[in-house]
This record gives C-alpha cells, sequence and structure tokens, in this order.
C-alpha cells in the first residue's frame, strides 16, 4: 500500500515523459517493495505529480529545475538494498522523463518516507504491515487479525 510523489517545476518533463512517469514510478515501488504484480496490488500504489508554477523551486546557485521524489511505504517493508534499489531506479525514471543524463543525477532527490506500524489506515480500518504481508501471499487482511 505504498504511495509515490513527483514535485516538478512545470514544463520540465518532456510530453511522453509526463504521460508516463507515475505509472512508472508506481510500478518501481511496488517492484522494490516484493508486491505481487497484480491489478489489485497496481490499485494500491497511489502516484501523484506535482507540477510547480516557473519560478517556485531554484537554488542558490541556479535556476536548473529540480525533481522530489517521496515514497511512503509501511515500516519494515524495504530493506537497505530495496531503498538503494528504489533510489537508483526513481532517479533514472526521472531523468529520463525530463530528457536528461545521469549526469544530472544530482538533480533528483528521492525521500523514503517509512510510516509507523499500526498508523495506516485504509478502507476505515488499521492496516498493519503484517497485514499487506498477508495480502501479498494470498489471505485476506481478516484472516490475519
Amino acid at each position: 500500500m505504498p504511495k509515490i510523489q513527483l514535485t516538478v517545476p512545470e514544463r520540465t518533463l518532456t510530453p511522453e515523459g509526463r504521460a508516463t512517469i507515475q505509472a512508472e514510478l508506481a510500478r518501481i515501488l511496488l517492484r522494490w517493495e516484493g508486491a505481487p504484480d497484480t491489478a489489485f496490488f497496481q490499485s494500491l500504489a497511489w502516484s501523484y505529480l506535482h507540477e510547480l508554477p516557473h519560478g517556485a523551486q531554484i537554488t542558490a546557485a541556479d535556476e536548473l529545475p529540480r525533481f522530489l521524489v517521496e515514497a511512503t511505504v509501511p515500516q519494515g517493508a524495504l530493506s537497505e538494498r530495496r531503498k538503494a534499489g528504489l533510489v537508483t531506479d526513481a532517479t533514472s525514471a526521472v531523468l529520463r522523463a525530463a530528457g536528461l543524463t545521469e549526469t544530472d543525477g544530482l538533480r533528483v532527490w528521492v525521500l523514503i518516507h517509512e510510516q509507523p506500524d499500526g498508523t495506516w489506515g485504509a478502507g476505515g480500518q488499521i492496516f498493519r504491515h503484517a497485514d499487506v504481508v498477508a495480502l501479498a501471499q494470498g489471505e485476506t487482511a481478516d484472516e490475519v487479525r
């Protein structure tokens, strides 16, 4: 039940990149979480694109566009290896979507937010990491409780 958000200055993604980046980032996040590649889990991976107006994002040094990817996952869902893979793949995806190269990699930041267990709710109930793992293994949340 991950969430991924990309914040970019407007008009910095290519038309094709803008059309595909959200689904690509959601697939990357699911893959690194180890979730099954099913329609059910794909429907749980929410992806947001936030485009900032021109001039709303700069650095002290220049006005080159910067890109912020924020992934929110249940605490314990990502090992250190999985976090590193997520950062690498998300960075590459954003660079491609913006028509940039790996030399621009420091312009993409990826922040991983781990939601403490017992603080993720959906459908009017709390979902714990064990519930999500059970769902991935084919059980229902009610069978886990």
